[in-house]
């Protein structure tokens, strides 16, 4: 990309004295004419370049010229790198680690093998999803209709949206869009989307909000539960709620005050602990907990 060579050849001009066009058409894949028009546009991006024709000439910001020679800290280059490999952690390429070694050049300290933070976004879900998440960029980049089949608890339906942006949240991956269907900007949840592809159709683009991302916003509900779990569940509401989520009490169960806003996560979220767990309250949903073991006793009997 463009944008990417412009940073890169920046880069390579604040940390070398002089550097020639062969050699950065070189590092940058590009003929000679493309680095000259890239040289053009940093001059009149207000960065006093210089070139020198002939033996012993170059390419060279202007003597002087007073900026940060070192475009960021190590440490902060460190960050960079850590947040470019968690992405193609998801692409399953090394698209960013590339374009970092590109904007590394003449300081490769932090490039070494002593990164302390690793970050692996990738799932079960990984050769589908790299897929998925790559045609929304493109999507959205080409400013292109995105079709897909999607999955839900109301059950499927095909979708055409126009997609603004895609979203890491909650462990998962979304793209939020304008909804031909509903006529309004929704979330999408990726691993729920299936033959994902272009559309034909272009969109020149409408004024997008921000997608509110908070929990409360995005599921309703709100469902305040108390209930008893044996001792040995302690490590899960550790791993989950933190240490302040219970109560111990005299027989060594613990009493815990939860609060869901999905009645369907609240059901799957407290049978997965089997029988180490009584919900006190609310009524409604402990009646309804007794009802669903009650239909799945006469299935199994």
């Amino acid at each position: 990309m463009k944008i990417d060579r412009l940073i890169g050849i920046l880069s390579i001009l604040l940390q070398k004295e002089k550097v020639t066009a062969p050699e950065l058409a070189k590092r940058f894949e590009v003929n000679r004419r493309t680095i000259h028009r890239d040289i053009e546009n940093l001059c009149k991006a207000g960065i006093p370049i210089v070139t020198i024709q002939g033996q012993g000439g170059g390419i060279s910001i202007m003597e002087g010229y007073r900026m940060n020679r070192t475009l960021f800290t190590n440490k902060e280059m460190q960050d960079i790198l850590v947040g470019l490999r968690s992405l193609d952690s998801v692409n399953g390429t090394n698209r960013y680690v590339q374009l970092m070694e590109k904007l590394s050049v003449g300081s490769s300290d932090f490039m070494e093998g002593n990164q302390s933070v690793l970050i692996d976004l990738s799932s079960w879900y990984e050769n589908v999803l790299a897929f998925k998440i790559e045609m929304i960029r493109n999507a959205i980049e080409e400013k292109r209709e995105l079709e897909f089949a999607y999955y839900s608890s109301k059950g499927e339906s095909g979708r055409q949206i126009e997609p603004y942006y895609l979203i890491f949240k909650w462990s998962s991956w979304y793209v939020w869009g304008w909804c031909k269907k509903r006529k309004d900007f929704r979330l999408f949840k990726l691993n729920r989307m299936e033959e994902v592809g272009l559309g034909e159709n272009h969109f020149e683009g409408r004024e997008c909000p921000p997608p509110d991302l908070s929990e409360m916003r995005m599921f309703s509900g709100g469902i305040e539960v108390k209930a008893l779990f044996r001792p040995e569940c302690k490590w899960r509401l550790v791993e989950e709620y933190g240490r302040g989520c219970y109560v111990e009490q005299e027989d060594g169960r613990l009493l815990c005050r939860l609060n869901f806003v999905n009645k369907d996560y609240l059901l799957a979220w407290f049978f997965a602990f089997r029988d180490g767990v009584e919900v006190l309250e609310p009524e409604e949903i402990r009646q309804e907990i007794k009802e669903l073991i009650e239909r799945m006793r006469d299935m199994y009997a």
